[in-house]
C-alpha cells in the first residue's frame, strides 16, 4: 500500500488529502478481507464485502468512492506486483435517490456573508465566507490558499483543485476588499515559519484547518439567524446556483467551479426551478390568467 501511495503521489500528481481517502479505502478492504490474501479475493468477495458496507449504512457515494480506490489499487498490483487478476472489474455500489445539493436563497447568502467587526476572527471570517461566495471554492482549496495565489489589482485568484489542475477564477468586489482588510490585518500577527504564504492563518500564526473553518461557518449561521445547515460547500453550491441563475452559462460555472465533466454541473440547472417557473408561466398559454 505504502507503495501504491507513493505511486499516485509522486507519479499521478494526487493530493495528500485524496492519498489519504485512498489509504482509508484500503484499509477498509484489508479490514473486510480478514486473512483472506488479496491475490485470492474473487469477485464474489467484494459483492459480499459491498453487502457489508450498505448493512452498515454506507451511503452509495462512499461505497463508490471504495470501489473506485480498490479498483485502483488492484490496477497498480496487476502492473507492479504480478497480480493476475482485478476483482473489482465490473462491479458498481447499490443506487441510492437521486438528491440535489441545496443552496441558500440570494437573500440569506448575502445575510450570512455580511458579518461587521473589528476583532481579529470576524475580519477573517469575513474574508473567509465572501471568498466560499464569490468564487465557490471547494474547502481544501481555500485552506491551501497562499498568497502568492492572490491577484487582487486583476481581481482574480489562482487555485490547484482536483486532480492537481490549476484554474483562474473571478473575485467579487466585496472578496477584494474584506481579503485586503484581513491581509492588512494578518501582517501585524507573528506567522509560523512554515505557513509564512498562508493567507488564512489562526491566531497563533498557523495555517487554519479545514475543521476549524467548518466550525466558524455554522457559528456564523447560528449568529446571522439562517435557518440552515450550513456548511462550506453549501456556500459552494450557493455560488454555483445563483451564477448559473444570472447567466445561464453552464460551461462558464463548469470553469469556476473546476469540474472535470459538464454533467457534473449539469445538477445546479434543476435548481432553478423559480426560473424555469417565470419562463412557464409567461410562455405556456395554460399558464396565463385569463
Amino acid at each position: 500500500m505504502d507503495d501504491y501511495l507513493q505511486h499516485l503521489t509522486f507519479e499521478r500528481g494526487l493530493s495528500a488529502l485524496t492519498c489519504k481517502n485512498y489509504r482509508r479505502d484500503i484499509e477498509l478492504l484489508a479490514e473486510l478481507a480478514n486473512k483472506v490474501e488479496l491475490d485470492t479475493l474473487k469477485n464474489s468477495h467484494i459483492r459480499r464485502y459491498i453487502a457489508t458496507l450498505h448493512g452498515r449504512g454506507l451511503g452509495s457515494k462512499s461505497i463508490s468512492r471504495a470501489l473506485s480506490a480498490w479498483r485502483g489499487f488492484y490496477h497498480y498490483l496487476i502492473h507492479h506486483k504480478g497480480f493476475t487478476e482485478n476483482p473489482i472489474i465490473g462491479l458498481r455500489a447499490p443506487k441510492s435517490a437521486k438528491t440535489l445539493p441545496q443552496a441558500l436563497s440570494v437573500d440569506q447568502a448575502i445575510k450570512f456573508v455580511d458579518i461587521a467587526g473589528d476583532d481579529f476572527l470576524t475580519i477573517r471570517d469575513h474574508a473567509i465566507l465572501e471568498l466560499f461566495y464569490s468564487s465557490g471554492l471547494r474547502l481544501a482549496e481555500l485552506v491551501n490558499l497562499n498568497i502568492n495565489m492572490l491577484d487582487l489589482s486583476e481581481g482574480t485568484i489562482t487555485v490547484t483543485g482536483k486532480g492537481n489542475k490549476t484554474r483562474i477564477i473571478p473575485l467579487g468586489s466585496h472578496a477584494s476588499q474584506a481579503i485586503l482588510t484581513w491581509l492588512d490585518r494578518r501582517s501585524q500577527t507573528t506567522i509560523n515559519s512554515q505557513d509564512t504564504q498562508a493567507v488564512f492563518i489562526t491566531q497563533q500564526g498557523c495555517r487554519i484547518s479545514p475543521r476549524a473553518i467548518q466550525y466558524r461557518v455554522k457559528t456564523w449561521a447560528i449568529k446571522q439567524g439562517i435557518n440552515a445547515d450550513v456548511h462550506p460547500h453549501l456556500l459552494r453550491h450557493s455560488f454555483a446556483t445563483h451564477v448559473l441563475q444570472s447567466s445561464q452559462d453552464l460551461r462558464a460555472v463548469q470553469e469556476m467551479l473546476g469540474h472535470a465533466n459538464i454533467s457534473t454541473t449539469q445538477v445546479y440547472t434543476h435548481l432553478d426551478f423559480q426560473h424555469l417557473a417565470k419562463i412557464y408561466d409567461h410562455a405556456h398559454p395554460r399558464a396565463r390568467k385569463k
